[in-house]
């Protein structure tokens, strides 16, 4: 795959697409009156209630015979310690030392089946990139692909899925 039309901003981008989701799927679980009381949401982080904490990071899937993988931009829950302590590093630099922190899977990518609390590892990048994902092995279509990699042709058959809106609630 040599580029995608961005859906965001109508430019060609080279290498293979990337997909994220604005908010876990728990946010879902808020009614829409309440969350400005129950849900504080920014880029990376979110709480729900005081009590359910997320953090948003990178899954890359290696694409054969590219050198940008596929990203899936999604969110981990995470214990309250975890999510203070990588609140806490969101504006240094050199990070990649702290961590990791474990947690589980809460914006299931929709092209699989339900990948939702499938454990993942939170790996700190330096220079304010976005954490890598790693979903824990295990026999799930997406952790497969994520330790083996995938084709182009793979690669374009989830983004035609994806690019259809109504198939992708929370997705940016």
């Amino acid at each position: 795959m040599t580029g995608f039309l961005c859906s965001r901003c109508g430019k060609v981008h080279s290498g293979p697409p990337t997909f994220g989701f604005t908010f876990p799927i728990a946010y879902l679980d808020v009614p829409e009156p309440e969350r400005t009381k129950r849900v504080s949401l920014t880029e990376d982080t979110c709480v729900i209630n005081d009590e359910r904490f997320f953090v948003r990071g990178c899954l890359e899937i290696p694409v054969h015979g590219a050198c940008d993988p596929f990203i899936w931009g999604v969110w981990v829950s995470v214990s309250e310690d975890a999510f203070h302590q990588f609140q806490d590093l969101l504006g240094v630099d050199l990070r990649s030392q702290h961590g990791p922190f474990e947690g589980q899977l809460c914006s299931p990518p929709r092209p699989y089946p339900d990948s939702s609390h499938l454990k993942a590892i939170v790996r700190l990048r330096d220079h304010r990139t976005r954490p890598l994902i790693e979903v824990e092995a295990c026999s799930h279509p997406l952790a497969l692909e994520q330790k083996n990699g995938i084709s182009g042709e793979r690669v374009a058959e989830i983004a035609a899925l994806m690019l259809r809106k109504a198939y992708r609630p929370g997705a940016e």
